[in-house]
Order: structure tokens, then sequence, then C-alpha cells
């Protein structure tokens, strides 16, 4: 069973989710979340999940060195992301790494914190689709207990300002 969403009652402050991978469309989604948190006096959470799969080594060592590897880069890019929200809209983004299967760690933020009232995605404009992320959880988006957005790469700064 899902948690009651809690983001607009009292004490309890609107979250938007952002999804922190590799793609240049990333960015469209931070931009997006961060301009239309400062106008909704709402904030941002950044996921990070460093997939675990193929990580059963043999070697325990090389299994840590590995994942203490994953962890920092996992940082990077979210020190990177935050970087870029706080530059955007002034706003000091929350970050979160998590260990796991993407959609499965994503819905399993959601349902951990109340307050977050939509994730936030950016669709690529390339011809192979709207990137892996959009197109693996549009398998699922029926299924959350939130809305999804999906921002458009393509559009720029000026055109996400006119929206958000």
């Amino acid at each position: 069973m899902t948690r009651k969403r809690r983001a607009y009652e009292s004490g309890h402050r609107a979250k938007y989710l952002v999804i922190i991978d590799d793609s240049e469309e990333c960015d469209r989604a931070i931009y997006y979340s961060s301009r239309r948190a400062v106008r909704t006096s709402a904030a941002v959470t950044m996921l990070r999940v460093i997939d675990t799969k193929d990580r059963h080594q043999q070697w325990l060592g090389v299994a840590d060195i590995m994942r203490a590897e994953a962890h920092e880069a996992a940082r990077a890019a979210l020190e990177r992301a935050a970087g870029r929200a706080n530059g955007v809209a002034g706003i000091t983004a929350e970050m979160v790494i998590r260990e796991g299967d993407l959609a499965q760690e994503i819905l399993n933020l959601i349902e951990e914190d109340e307050d977050i009232a939509q994730l936030v995605l950016a669709a690529s404009t390339g011809q192979e689709g709207p990137g892996p992320l959009v197109s693996s959880l549009a398998k699922t988006a029926g299924q959350f207990p939130i809305p999804v957005t999906i921002v458009p790469g393509h559009l720029s700064d000026e055109e996400i300002d006119a929206l958000s």
C-alpha cells in the first residue's frame, strides 16, 4: 500500500524528484524542476541509482573497490547536478544515492518520502526514442503514486522558464 502524500499539509513541503543519470537530457529535468520548485515554494530531491547487476564478484576486495568507486562517481554526479540547480534557481537540492534496480529504487524512495509530489524526467531528442529512462519507466508510470512529468529534451532554458 502506498503512503498518503503529505506534501501540502502543515509542516511539510512538496518535493520534485529528479533522477540523475549521465544523459544529455537530464539537464532539462534539473532545470525544469529547479525553476518549478522556486515558483511553487517546493524543494528538489535528486536521486542517483547505482546498478548492482553483475556485482557478484568472487573476490570480495574487488567488489568493495567497485562499490566505493560507484558511490564516489554517484556523489560527484549529484554534486554537479545540485550545483546546476543552485545556479539556476538558488536552491539547495537534497541528494540521495541508492543501490539496486532503478525503477524499484524510485518507487522505494517515493514510498519512504511522503513529501515527494512529482517525478520529473526529460525525454531525449534522439531518433532512437525518448531515452532509456523514460522508456523503461513509461511501462510502469501508471503504477506510480504521483504524477510523472516528462520535459521535452529540446526545450531551451527560455522555453522552460515560460512553462515553469
